[in-house]
């Protein structure tokens, strides 16, 4: 596998992973040369960080009307190791690397049916106020079920 920035020893990168979100590929999603089309990644990152952070409650605190603060993404990467077709089945994978004050960094790991790995990403995620659109501080409870 190439050199990827973000990942010094892929074997104990892979073995940080335990959370997944299952994906079928959908029609829609394969471009004209019968493969899933390169934006379609991004989705399937959103759906898997999305269902995390319902598993660990955060979704819940951000999207109820008297949160004062919400998650914003900061940036977003993705390198595609093997091409995927549709009616896959697919793991996509979501782990918390980094936790700031306020930013956390993510990564993600997508497996097809055979166990290969087919993109690897990461991104920046911060959690802001909704007033001000500034970073908001985790709480130590929340920083602990990132670990």
């Amino acid at each position: 596998m190439k050199r990827i920035s973000y990942i010094e020893d892929f074997e104990q990168w892979e073995s940080g992973f335990s959370f997944y979100n299952p994906v079928k590929v959908r029609f829609g999603e394969v471009d004209m040369f019968g493969h899933v089309n390169n934006v379609v990644a991004f989705t399937y990152f959103e759906e898997a960080r999305i269902a995390l952070f319902k598993e660990l409650g955060f979704m819940q605190e951000w999207t109820h009307e008297s949160s004062e603060t919400m998650i914003v993404v900061a940036d977003l990467q993705c390198n595609f190791i093997k091409q995927i077709y549709f009616d896959e089945q697919l793991k996509v994978y979501v782990k918390a690397g980094a936790v700031g004050n306020s930013s956390l960094d993510l990564h993600y790991m997508v497996k097809n049916a055979e166990g290969e790995v087919c993109l690897v990403g990461r991104g920046m995620m911060v959690q802001a106020s909704k007033k001000t659109g500034r970073g908001e501080p985790w709480t130590e409870e929340w920083k602990e079920l990132l670990q």
